[in-house]
Parts: structure tokens; sequence; C-alpha cells
């Protein structure tokens, strides 16, 4: 049995993706919840767990830029993603009313992403939790009529909540990726992959990241995501992650290979199927 580390509480949207991913690799999976990224990064560097499944990047929120510096700083590789739809939804325990709710507990992302239905129930104060799952288990065990959650209907399912109301995102174009990681001294490459996720730093001189994004360019990859993090320690210097689609995994080869020219540190984070929405 393969155990899988994600952040957050079983019936999060993360606990939904590690599932789903499991099964289209054919794996019969163990979910194993951590309560911060952290905490699951660190277990897979020790083989506590075979592989861990994190989000990367909301379609509305944008990066979760600590799991970036986390694949940095871990000997990881991303083996496959997924493209999960977010659906949120008001959850109460069983015998509430929508009229009796007065608070309203989830994670910062997901209060962000339901502003308009916030705002339509003004009654409604919102509270930032460690998780959207965890907060509909804060609910079930408090057992108060006056709280509610912003959760995914996994959630209310799995800890024998009911759900208010259903859909309460701002925009039904509400999509996560995630990536699904296995350390590096285990992974096996992918003959059929098509995307490469990769870290490089640029020396500070004129003209340096120009060259460097030229070098992938020059070597046919197109590239459809870049995002810069600081480096720690080292003000105003900067660590560019980018994605790439490639035609063949010997782009790839090359493209690295092009870049190691002009910049100090090139670090590939993944070769894998580019997920279908």
């Amino acid at each position: 049995m393969t155990k899988i580390a994600i952040q957050g509480e079983p019936g999060s949207f993360s606990h939904e993706a590690a599932t789903r991913l499991a099964a289209e690799m054919g794996e019969d999976a163990r979910i194993i919840p951590f309560s911060l990224s952290a905490e699951a990064f660190a277990a897979l560097s020790r083989c506590d767990v075979d592989s861990a499944v994190i989000p990367i990047e909301n379609s509305l929120a944008g990066s979760v830029t600590e799991h970036f510096d986390l694949m940095l700083t871990h000997d990881v590789t991303i083996v496959r993603e997924a493209l999960l739809r977010i659906r949120h939804n008001l959850i109460a325990i069983s015998g509430a009313s929508l009229n009796q709710i007065d608070r309203v507990f989830s994670h910062p992302v997901a209060l962000a992403q339901c502003r308009r239905f916030l705002s339509e129930h003004p009654k409604m104060e919102s509270f930032a939790f460690y998780d959207t799952a965890g907060s509909v288990k804060q609910l079930v065990e408090l057992r108060d009529r006056h709280a509610a959650a912003i959760a995914s209907a996994e959630a209310a399912s799995y800890y024998g909540a009911q759900i208010l109301v259903s859909g309460v995102e701002d925009n039904p174009e509400n999509y996560t990726r995630f990536f699904y990681l296995r350390r590096l001294a285990d992974a096996v490459p992918n003959p059929h992959a098509n995307k490469l996720s990769l870290a490089f730093t640029v020396e500070n001189r004129v003209g340096t990241l120009v060259a460097a994004l030229s070098e992938l360019a020059k070597e046919g990859t197109n590239l459809t995501k870049i995002e810069s993090r600081p480096v720690h320690g080292r003000p105003w210097e900067y660590v560019f992650y980018v994605d790439c689609q490639l035609h063949s995994p010997a782009d790839g080869t090359r493209a690295i290979e092009a870049l190691r020219t002009h910049c100090s540190m090139v670090k590939e984070l993944g070769r894998y199927v580019e997920a279908a929405r």
C-alpha cells in the first residue's frame, strides 16, 4: 500500500486530489494527513511515506509560494499533476438552518474565494482556520448550530455534517493544480512526459534573465508559467520557477543544459504528463 502525505485533514481538497491521483496511477493508497506542509515534506524525505500530494497553484488565488520553497530545499521530484475543480459549500451540523448561522470558518484562501456570498450575508462573520476540512471537523466536535464552515462536499460527508448552500464560490472557473511528489532517488522517468518544471537563479547582471529565457525559446520549449521567489538571506536576489511544455523528453534535457551557461543554479523539479482539464 502506498502511503501519501498531504497537508490538511481527511476530507480536504488535498485528500480528494491524492485519492484521485493514486487511482490514476493504479495505487492502493493510504492518505497520511499533516497539519503543516513542511511536516509532509519532512515525512517524505525521512521515508515515512512513499509520496506526497501538494497544491501548487489556484486559478483564482494564484501560487502556493511555500510549496515552491519546499520543493527547492528537498530532494523530491514531480511525477504527475492533476487539476481539481474546487466547489465550495456552506456546511453546518445536522439540524442547523441558514438563518441561525452567524460565524463561518474556513481556510483564508477559501474565504477569499467566497467573498460575494459572505457579503450577501452580512450577519455571517468570517474567521480564518488552518484547513477547510478541519473547519468542518471542528463544527461537528463543538455541535454549534450558529457556526458553519466552507469546505468540500466530501468533507461534509466524511464528518457527518450537512450542506446548507452549495456552490458558494464567486467564480465557477475555480481549479487547483496539484503535484504528486516522490523522492528523487525513487522516481522512474516517464517516457511520455511533455511538461518540465525547474528552478534557476541568474547572476545580477544586465540581460541575464532575458538570455536564460531566450535559451528556453531556442530549444523549442513553450514557457507556460514563470514565478519569482526571494533567495533567503540574499536580499534582492531571486529564484525563478518555470513550467515548459515539451515536444519530446530530449527537449527538456537540452533546455536544462542550455540554461546552465547563463545560470548560477539550475534544479529540475520534475518531468511529467500535463494534466487535462
